[in-house]
């Protein structure tokens, strides 16, 4: 009869912190397996030294390589498999012979421990339990004596080894963090922290309820003194409040744009800045798609007051206040963008940092949605007549349609704009084929999303509104019915006398 495979989590150091079943797991086990260095210590064996009896078989299971280089043929990976291969091949060889195998794991043995590739390899063969741990992040919280996560926050786990790119992406969209596996990817981690505007509040934590334990502002942290066993930490927000800063001192302004509806289209770096915002400015209804924070004041206004809006924010930004003026879509396209910058201009508010961060626009999120109508050149036309005259709006739509552009036709109609779309789809059929197809896109990403293909002629002035965009095809728009039905509308990159 084959023996009984444990998987025993120790805890993140402190003997004590191990829990009762791991020691009675040991206990009755047959062989210990633990995982070392070359160098032959095991910090695993180290937590359960007491434990450990004289008439414990001990099954080491020494790494070949480590941080250094490795002359293998599969490089490090291929070194690494041929020892797990042949580690748990040792460890089943036990098991074929009734004994029981406890593998020591610190922490958890399955959150990036060294356990689980002999789970891998053999939990399907065995008989097998596994004894959960406090993992490094758990013991890094308590001995900063900081919440991790509060209510609807997200906590999210990094490993330090992935890309920079990555990493600032992943810190400035998440509520809360851990970073793992620092030593030599801390300078990394550091800059990482620093570009997602993280830095400030990033707690560093060495060899958490061990010896040489370690705590401070990761700021301040020197790289050459960090070891691998130590994390980044940014805490819960819920209590932090705005950020401290000098009466006299700037804020800034950071336009953002929220795309076309909810979270699912705000990109890592906007959410970020949302969160990280003293105050949040923008048209109600985008405000809505945010979250409430705590500490975040929210300034919201009617959509017909945007030069008012770009003014309080910089007001507020003036106080040393970090202020989020949100809006929809991209804010560069018919948005915030314009009427913030154009407000900084004045000499007052010169010094006052203004940034914009992209959203996905409605016209994209829409050709999306259809398939790829705007996939050669195009042009974005707004048909409200508020901002300018509509003579001015005929001429551009001729100039367009003539030179055989697909149209992105933002603001359509609204309960006081009824006749734009018709006067509009007249001049365009003028230089079209009726046949011409037009995405009819409501509320894309939202709970009213409805999006059709029609004929340029058949187009119903009707069924637009505010929420509405228009894609209007060029002369070589095409309509394909798939083989489940579904029709896509694509333009091909390339004319047919190219």
């Amino acid at each position: 009869m084959s023996g009984k495979l444990y998987g025993v989590g120790l805890g993140p150091g402190d003997p004590s912190l191990m829990t009762v079943r791991a020691v009675e797991v040991i206990a009755g086990a047959d062989v210990i397996a633990y995982h070392s260095a070359r160098h032959g210590r095991s910090i695993a064996r180290s937590i359960a030294a007491k434990h450990i009896r004289a008439d414990h078989v001990e099954e080491p299971l020494v790494y070949p390589v480590t941080t250094e280089t490795t002359d293998h043929p599969g490089g490090y990976q291929g070194a690494m498999d041929d020892f797990y291969a042949e580690a748990s091949a040792r460890l089943a060889a036990h098991l074929d012979a009734g004994r029981t195998v406890a593998v020591l794991a610190e922490g958890d043995p399955l959150f990036y421990g060294s356990y689980m590739h002999m789970h891998k390899r053999l939990a399907d063969r065995y008989d097998t339990e596994v004894i959960p741990g406090v993992t490094s992040v758990s013991a890094a919280a308590a001995r900063l004596g900081t919440p991790l996560a509060e209510g609807e926050e997200v906590l999210t786990i990094l490993p330090g080894t992935l890309p920079e790119e990555e990493l600032t992406a992943r810190l400035a969209a998440t509520d809360a963090a851990v970073v793992m596996k620092l030593g030599r990817t801390f300078p990394k981690v550091r800059r990482a922290m620093e570009r997602a505007g993280r830095l400030a509040e990033a707690r560093y934590v060495e060899r958490a309820t061990m010896a040489g334990e370690r705590l401070a502002g990761l700021a301040a942290v020197e790289a050459d003194s960090v070891p691998y066993f130590s994390v980044a930490v940014l805490p819960s927000r819920a209590d932090a409040g705005p950020a401290v800063r000098e009466p006299d001192s700037a804020g800034e302004v950071v336009v953002v744009g929220t795309g076309p509806a909810g979270p699912l289209w705000l990109t890592p770096e906007s959410r970020g800045a949302l969160a990280a915002a003293d105050d949040l400015v923008g048209y109600t209804t985008y405000l809505d798609r945010v979250p409430v924070r705590a500490g975040q004041l929210r300034h919201g206004s009617d959509n017909r007051v945007e030069a008012e809006r770009a003014e309080f924010a910089l007001r507020l930004a003036l106080r040393g206040r970090r202020v989020a003026v949100v809006s929809g879509g991209d804010p560069g396209v018919f948005a915030m963008a314009t009427a913030v910058l154009e407000a900084a201009s004045a000499r007052e508010y010169a010094d006052v940092p203004v940034r914009v961060l992209p959203g996905v626009t409605a016209a994209n999120a829409a050709a999306a949605r259809a398939g790829a109508p705007l996939g050669h050149d195009y042009a974005t036309v707004s048909l409200s007549d508020r901002l300018k005259p509509w003579e001015v709006i005929a001429e551009r739509l001729r100039a367009a349609a003539g030179a055989d552009l697909v149209l992105a036709l933002y603001n359509p109609g609204s309960r006081s704009r009824t006749w734009q779309v018709g006067k509009a789809r007249e001049l365009l059929l003028e230089h079209r084929a009726p046949d011409t197809p037009v995405v009819v896109a409501r509320d894309v990403g939202g709970a009213g999303e409805r999006v059709r293909i029609v004929r340029l002629a058949d187009l119903d002035p009707a069924e637009v509104d505010m929420r509405t965009v228009l894609l209007v095809g060029s002369s070589q728009t095409r309509v394909v019915r798939r083989g489940d039905g579904e029709e896509v509308v694509w333009t091909p990159r390339r004319y047919p006398e190219a």
